[in-house]
């Protein structure tokens, strides 16, 4: 079994969500390196601009770089315990044959391509928006005006040495995941059986299944409320900036929070009605509703959304704060910060117009599955 090129573009999430990481990093460590290299010029009346600038570099590069560097760590394990679970009589039939698990996983190696797509592309479109940032950074003109260059390291640590530890990691966590014994491959996916509860019992067993539905993916509790994070965050930072940095920096804020939300949120769903098809199929030939059946596969998954949202509200604020009233205190006219419940009202509004459309969408998708259809593929 070969893990082709194909199968690498279904990690589009992997691969936005590393350009994203790698377009925010090298904007600006390439701008504190330029900046660095300018130091000598830097007047005393500059030097807490500068100072705050390059602190600020550092702390927004380190937290958004961290933030989607766990999230890409997670999504390329679930990403290959996919492909796992999805290919497991394959796989059996290998292990059977007398291939060894490491033969098997060293072609996960080709994961760790999504992880060069992505950091590749995050990497040139911030080179090419950087002469237009470093002109924006500097429009007050308060610091000597410099070109951008051109730095090596840069693409060794961001882009190069990623895609070698995200390959390396991929076959590492293949081995881990293909200790499976052989006869439980040759099964192929286990499912669960779905019993019908009469009467008074059918609530309870709507709520376990609620419950187990969630206990089952905790990686798409994880998706959901990193989406609803991400959203919270962005939308609200983006609204509250405006005073605080350059429109083009709002934009850009915006655009990388919309998104990561929606990327992460359409997996999310995706393997939702995907994973609980059969369940879903079978529950509506024992007498339960389109309703029920949506209620128990989906709600379980709204205390994540809204927790998402929450610690993504309390992040920006605690952000811009410790940027204006520490990073930037001793530097003039820069206005005070306090918390924007405008911009908060304006995120939870449209987040949850967007939230109950996917979902909408999703119970959608599952009032249309044919258990005769499911059976057939499982086939």
């Amino acid at each position: 079994m070969v893990i082709g090129i194909k199968d690498v573009f279904k990690l589009i999430g992997m691969i936005i969500i590393s350009a994203c990481a790698v377009f925010v990093c090298t904007l600006f460590l390439n701008y504190n390196i330029d900046l660095r290299g300018i130091e000598s010029e830097i007047s005393a009346q500059s030097r807490a601009l500068f100072d705050a600038l390059v602190t600020m570099g550092k702390v927004i590069s380190a937290v958004s770089g961290g933030c989607l560097l766990l999230t890409s760590v997670v999504m390329l394990c679930f990403y290959i315990k996919h492909y796992i679970d999805q290919h497991r009589q394959e796989l059996g039939i290998l292990k059977a044959l007398g291939y060894s698990k490491f033969r098997i996983a060293r072609g996960f190696w080709v994961f760790g391509l999504s992880v060069l797509i992505g950091t590749a592309i995050g990497f040139a479109g911030a080179h090419c928006l950087m002469p237009k940032f470093y002109s924006v950074q500097n429009e007050d003109g308060l610091l000597p005006a410099f070109d951008p260059r051109f730095h090596t390291e840069l693409l060794l640590f961001l882009v190069i040495l990623p895609t070698a530890a995200f390959a390396l990691m991929s076959v590492g966590y293949g081995l881990i995941k293909l200790k499976t014994p052989v006869l439980e491959l040759l099964k192929g996916k286990s499912t669960a059986n779905v019993k019908h509860v009469r009467g008074g019992e059918k609530p309870t067993f709507l709520r376990e299944m609620k419950s187990a539905t969630v206990r089952s993916r905790k990686s798409l509790v994880f998706f959901i409320g990193f989406a609803s994070f991400c959203y919270s965050a962005m939308v609200q930072m983006s609204l509250c900036i405006d005073k605080l940095a350059s429109e083009m920096m709002a934009l850009m804020t915006l655009m990388i929070g919309i998104i990561l939300a929606f990327v992460t949120l359409f997996i999310a769903a995706a393997t939702i009605v995907r994973s609980n098809a059969k369940s879903v199929s079978i529950m509506r030939v024992f007498g339960y509703s389109g309703k029920e059946c949506s209620s128990a596969v989906l709600n379980g998954y709204r205390p994540a959304a809204v927790i998402g949202f929450a610690v993504g509200s309390a992040y920006q604020y605690l952000l811009l704060k410790i940027a204006v009233d520490v990073m930037f205190k001793d530097v003039e006219n820069v206005p005070e910060f306090d918390f924007n419940f405008r911009a908060l009202i304006v995120a939870a509004v449209s987040f949850v117009i967007v939230y109950e459309a996917v979902i909408f969408f999703c119970s959608r998708r599952l009032g249309k599955l044919s258990l005769k259809q499911i059976m057939l593929d499982a086939e």
